[in-house]
């Protein structure tokens, strides 16, 4: 690498932590603040507030990375303008594309980290955050699909409750059908279902037992019945984060597992899969658009720079959120939900490079 290699993505990477540093103190204390008053109330013990933070601190990282890169790059970047060494580098011969190339070099390294970040530390992080929220900070709210359960079990079973209990491990008005192609074999309706964590089994109450013949059906009664089922009660009804706290494995078995079950979180689910891809690669997109933006000398000097990034930062942070809502809460398909914020700002950051290099 040249000097002009290191001097830029030292301070590509420096202002990037620096940013980190800055700004994810200040996230804790207003989170802190805001939530003071149900951490005194449930006497929560110091250590789970001290995992809890650490946590926080990872998840919103993962969260927010783009943003703080974004400008951490026009910071810098600006600097560098106002004290015209850029048109000192573009003087000396260096082309536009050349004095890029350590940015790119540099949103290289910080995509790796993400990828890494986002695969496999933040589902982690993102599990113990979002228990300690359930658990503590809105003990409570409803997280688990409780009512009209109907699932796909494997490929020839299909359960349904009415009502479903996680507290108790249990469920109301619960039908499992068994089929043999598109052919109904039998099915076994029960008024209440009861898993037993002893034995690992199930106990049916009022259960009816229909086995369907070629002349005529055969119907069994029984006032209690314990028997095995094919499917693990914590299965049927995931938590509504369950997604976010599985490592890449993991959440590809998951979803696949899902979509044999004919899940109605679907969409749900392939967005956070998504996300973790796109959210990384959008570190080249928003770099080459905070350099765009940031490496004429402006008038207004560094403030125009950085009111013009956050507008950009915050357009983005919109788009993202909006299209994420729309695919988890309708039949909007995920894959454009999640990448069209790229695509945009991709094509927005073409069209500023082409000008910033004339």
């Amino acid at each position: 690498m040249k000097i002009l290699d290191w001097y830029i993505l030292k301070r590509y990477l420096g202002t990037f932590i620096l940013m980190l540093v800055l700004f994810i103190p200040i996230g804790i204390t207003v989170n802190l603040a805001e939530k003071i008053g149900k951490i005194l109330e449930f006497e929560v013990p110091l250590i789970e507030v001290l995992i809890y933070y650490m946590n926080f601190t990872i998840y919103f990282t993962n969260l927010l990375f783009p943003l703080f890169l974004f400008l951490a790059v026009i910071w810098f970047t600006s600097k560098l303008a106002n004290n015209t060494e850029i048109i000192a580098f573009l003087s000396s011969g260096v082309s536009f594309w050349r004095f890029l190339r350590p940015y790119l070099i540099g949103a290289t390294i910080v995509t790796i980290g993400a990828l890494i970040l986002s695969q496999y530390l933040a589902p982690s992080a993102s599990k113990g955050f979002n228990e300690f929220k359930y658990t503590y900070l809105k003990s409570g709210t409803e997280i688990q699909e409780t009512s009209d359960v109907y699932r796909q079990i494997n490929d020839a079973e299909y359960i349904y409750a009415s009502n479903f209990q996680p507290a108790t491990k249990s469920a109301r008005n619960f039908t499992l059908e068994h089929f043999d192609g598109n052919k109904l074999v039998f099915k076994i309706s029960a008024s209440r279902l009861q898993y037993i964590d002893s034995t690992n089994s199930y106990k049916l109450t009022n259960v009816n037992t229909r086995i369907i013949g070629d002349g005529e059906d055969e119907i069994f009664h029984e006032r209690t019945k314990d028997t095995l089922l094919p499917f693990e009660f914590d299965q049927l009804t995931p938590v509504s984060y369950i997604a976010e706290t599985l490592n890449h494995r993991e959440l590809q078995n998951f979803i696949e597992q899902e979509r044999k079950r004919g899940s109605g979180n679907m969409n749900r689910y392939l967005v956070v899969a998504y996300k973790r891809w796109s959210l990384p690669v959008s570190a080249f997109i928003l770099t080459i658009i905070a350099v765009a933006v940031s490496s004429r000398k402006r008038r207004g000097g560094m403030g125009v720079n950085l009111a013009v990034g956050i507008t950009l930062a915050f357009v983005f942070i919109f788009f993202d959120k909006v299209f994420g809502t729309m695919a988890e809460q309708s039949t909007f398909s995920p894959i454009i939900a999640v990448w069209f914020p790229n695509v945009l700002f991709g094509i927005l950051a073409i069209y500023l490079l082409y000008n910033a290099k004339r």
